[in-house]
């Protein structure tokens, strides 16, 4: 098992790593906080893990609430369950909710720890690839309004995330594969030798490969601590890790939440990313190759389905926090292993990206 830490001072907290996790009552029992446990799930998770993860908290009051699967149900209708469910088992101030799912689960599990009561300690359990690389780091907690992705939430540290890869072999191939776009991702913003590693081992992930998985997790989430403990609530570096993700959660918002999975959207918008920064003269042909080899490699689309039009992504993205005096900043690249957030572009560019379609990156 490896450990990592997100330094926050008093807020630190570990990141466990390693095949068996799950199974180790003594890693997430120093974590609790009181006698009361609220594990939150969801109705294709709680099948496979509920009763391991009860299991972890014997001897503790635990009660637990089931949501229901799915992007489209990220939203303050389904976040009351949660919230219904600790009322109605009388949770305290001092309860520890228990995350264990993916990026939907933890996001809205996470949200609910930071509202409730004003605030109690919650802990990550990730089961998919997208969640143990990044959602279930960093503390970004919350919900999706129909008008735009991640729009209500708060900034909320887990007491600490534990993952277990063999959760992965639960995993459907296309949520793998959804999950590497974020493993490539930290490649293309912080370190091109991860990026070549990646070439050479990507194919090992549909293998599933416990070796490579757990490298990629391990260097994953190694970034994004070392990115969160420079800049908790995003005011600088921490921007980086949106790569892909304005273009990307305005794909969610216009095809439907769930409709294209998150980590197809951020390749998607990564793809559309690297288009924009060849236009600007920072990538060149040969890096655009190699983002579209390896991302199509992963299982990835690169180009948004036909029917989203370039308008409504546009009108979309306008809406993303990312905002700023009514222009989009962007995530670009200046080279693999290198990005910045710029509103350094024309409109007149982005125009292209969003219209180029198949031609994109040509």
């Amino acid at each position: 098992m490896e450990t990592l830490e997100v330094a926050l001072g008093d807020r630190s907290y570990p990141i466990y790593i390693g095949v068996g996790c799950l199974d180790q009552a003594n890693l997430v029992q120093q974590h609790v906080v009181g006698q009361q446990v609220m594990i939150v799930s969801n109705d294709t998770i709680a099948p496979l893990y509920l009763e391991k993860a009860k299991a972890l908290f014997v001897g503790y009051d635990v009660s637990w609430v089931i949501l229901p699967d799915g992007e489209k149900y990220k939203d303050l209708d389904h976040l009351n369950l949660i919230f219904d469910a600790l009322l109605k088992h009388r949770h305290s101030r001092s309860t520890t909710l228990v995350a264990l799912g993916g990026g939907v689960v933890g996001d809205m599990t996470g949200y609910a720890a930071a509202s409730y009561q004003r605030g109690v300690n919650f802990i990550q359990l990730p089961t998919t690839l997208l969640a143990q690389v990044d959602s279930s780091v960093g503390g970004k907690t919350g919900v999706n309004h129909r008008l735009g992705k991640n729009m209500i939430g708060a900034f909320h540290q887990p007491q600490c995330v534990i993952i277990d890869p063999n959760c992965l072999q639960t995993l459907p191939a296309r949520q793998l594969s959804s999950g590497l776009a974020e493993v490539i991702k930290y490649g293309l913003i912080w370190d091109e030798a991860f990026f070549s590693w990646l070439e050479l081992e990507v194919d090992n992930f549909a293998k599933l490969d416990m070796a490579v998985i757990e490298r990629a997790i391990y260097r994953s989430c190694e970034i994004k601590a070392e990115v969160v403990a420079q800049d908790e609530r995003e005011n600088g570096v921490r921007a980086l890790l949106n790569l892909g993700h304005t273009f990307g959660h305005a794909i969610e918002n216009c095809a439907g939440y769930g409709e294209v999975l998150h980590g197809e959207a951020v390749a998607i918008g990564t793809y559309m990313a690297a288009d924009l920064s060849k236009q600007l003269g920072w990538l060149t042909d040969a890096d655009c190759v190699r983002i579209e080899q390896l991302t199509q490699r992963a299982g990835l689309p690169l180009i948004p389905p036909p029917e989203l039009s370039a308008s409504a992504l546009r009108d979309a993205m306008n809406l993303d926090k990312k905002v700023e005096n009514g222009k989009v900043r962007l995530v670009l690249m200046t080279a693999i292993g290198k990005a910045c957030v710029t509103l350094d572009f024309e409109q007149h560019q982005l125009e292209k990206t969003l219209a180029a379609g198949e031609s994109l990156c040509k």
